[in-house]
């Protein structure tokens, strides 16, 4: 077995498929469930993959972080939205050296894990995960494409750190588990990067009620993706970070080839689960407002989807 342990907090179509890689290189991996407990206790894990399937029989699991042993590693696969439960269920599980993993879209969420985490020692590393994959029953993520993660290191005032030593470790852990990974001098320039992406196609694809191959394949909306695209590319610039136009052009490139996708927030909206709308899109626009800079479409993008989810989660007609 590995050296390093590790604890999945929301074993979901991100962490179950990530963890369930560590668990079979030998990582000795914890996962915390709710919903799926009682399932997954009786039938294990099963990730379908097209690497590979992936099956965990009796995975070391448990209900709550109180019945959970402290770790080396959290990887935090929570949406967003549920941020605000980490003051309680991370300190069960922190040790004074825990290297924290936000593996979360958006912007400026890893600032929030500051005020938890007491230790100068523990570390706070962003995870973007280009992954394509959806739970698609209890204990049962269904994995399509993709899987790479990029990996920065978090300090104040967002300034770039480099490659530490920290994300040095987690590099050797992942490629040992066959998790393709890449390490980020700048995690606040990586992120912006993901919102190129992540911009049009989850916010589109709720306001549109469609799939990534729709929204590419019809001239208007492939126009409104790459208008979104070059808004995102604005907001990097106020914020002193600058990505070449080219980067976007990539990104639709492998929207492209990519497998016809139900994104990640559309899954969201469909089940009636809230929507991370305030990390996604009001906080890039908050950012760049605040460093002089105006985002009007995706201003108005974050309007839609907020009202939109307030009606869905109502269960009245939007």
């Amino acid at each position: 077995m590995n050296n390093r342990s590790y604890a999945i907090l929301g074993s979901g179509a991100l962490g179950a498929y990530y963890g369930a890689k560590l668990h079979h290189a030998g990582f000795d991996v914890q996962f915390l469930l709710h919903s799926d407990y009682q399932h997954v206790c009786q039938n294990g894990l099963k990730i379908e993959s097209k690497d590979g399937d992936l099956s965990i029989q009796n995975p070391d699991a448990q209900p709550n972080t109180s019945e959970m042993r402290p770790v080396d590693v959290v990887l935090i696969g929570i949406k967003s939205t549920n941020n605000h439960i980490l003051a309680d269920i991370l300190p069960p599980i922190l040790k004074t050296d825990t290297t924290v993993i936000l593996m979360q879209n958006g912007l400026s969420e890893e600032e929030k894990l500051a005020p938890i985490l007491d230790s100068p020692e523990q570390n706070i590393l962003g995870g973007l995960a280009f992954l394509c994959s959806n739970k698609i029953g209890p204990g049962h993520i269904k994995h399509l494409d993709y899987g790479q993660v990029r990996l920065g290191h978090h300090a104040p005032n967002n300034q770039p750190t480099g490659i530490t030593p920290a994300m040095q470790a987690i590099e050797s852990d992942f490629q040992k588990a066959q998790i393709p990974i890449e390490l980020e001098e700048d995690l606040h320039l990586a992120r912006w990067k993901k919102l190129i992406w992540n911009v049009p196609f989850n916010g589109l694809s709720v306001t549109l009620n469609t799939t990534t191959d729709q929204l590419i394949n019809f001239p208007p909306t492939r126009q409104l993706c790459e208008d979104l695209m070059d808004e995102v590319l604005a907001g990097a610039i106020a914020c002193g970070r600058t990505i070449p136009r080219e980067f976007a052009n990539y990104m639709m490139e492998l929207t492209d080839k990519m497998t016809p996708y139900r994104t990640s927030m559309k899954i969201d909206y469909d089940e009636k689960r809230p929507l991370e709308v305030q990390s996604i899109f009001t906080n890039p626009v908050l950012a760049a407002e605040a460093a002089g800079g105006t985002l009007p479409l995706i201003k108005s993008l974050s309007a839609q989807l907020q009202f939109l989810d307030i009606q869905n989660r109502q269960h009245t007609p939007a």
